[in-house]
């Protein structure tokens, strides 16, 4: 599926008009609701090939944010043979009381996989959260930046989305 009919269908599915609080806190007249199109096969599959190609080159894991991130790590995954972990909001208290599920990650080079960022709030904590466990953070790809920030960036964090909400929007 090329990238322009990857926009039209996400948009179709998932673009919600009406009053949303988002996760920073701010109100907004329009939602995504990522999971219309994480739960898609076909949509899934599309955003994972071009998510493919815009990974940091010398990562060695995917890590997907707990919830929505963990289906699109998983498919990015499958395409792309690399490993990936699942990161959790907060430690489990029980069990291992690990922030992310999966490989090892100590000294290894992690991009972080999330759905749809504003603020990049969630992002950021799941970034410390890694490097507190001696990951190196190469950067974020995530399918949807509603944020106003141009720069590339979450703070030191390189970011590079598939689709600007105002791209999906035209």
């Amino acid at each position: 599926m090329d990238r322009q009919e990857l926009a039209r269908r996400i948009y179709e599915c998932s673009h919600l008009s009406g009053r949303f609080q988002l996760r920073s806190g701010a109100w907004s007249d329009e939602y995504f609701d990522k999971y219309q199109f994480e739960s898609n096969p076909d949509l899934l599959e599309g955003i994972a090939e071009h998510m493919a190609g815009l990974l940091p080159s010398k990562v060695e894991l995917l890590a997907g944010l707990e919830m929505g991130g963990i289906p699109l790590a998983t498919a990015v995954s499958a395409k792309t043979r690399l490993p990936t972990l699942f990161v959790r909001k907060a430690a489990k208290s029980y069990g291992t009381a690990r922030i992310a599920e999966g490989p090892h990650f100590r000294g290894k080079r992690v991009c972080l996989i999330e759905d749809v960022i504003t603020t990049g709030g969630a992002v950021m904590d799941a970034a410390a959260a890694l490097r507190n466990g001696g990951a190196e953070v190469q950067g974020v790809v995530c399918v949807i930046y509603r944020g106003k920030e141009t720069s590339g960036r979450l703070g030191d964090i390189p970011m590079k989305c598939l689709f600007t909400m105002d791209e999906l929007k035209r």
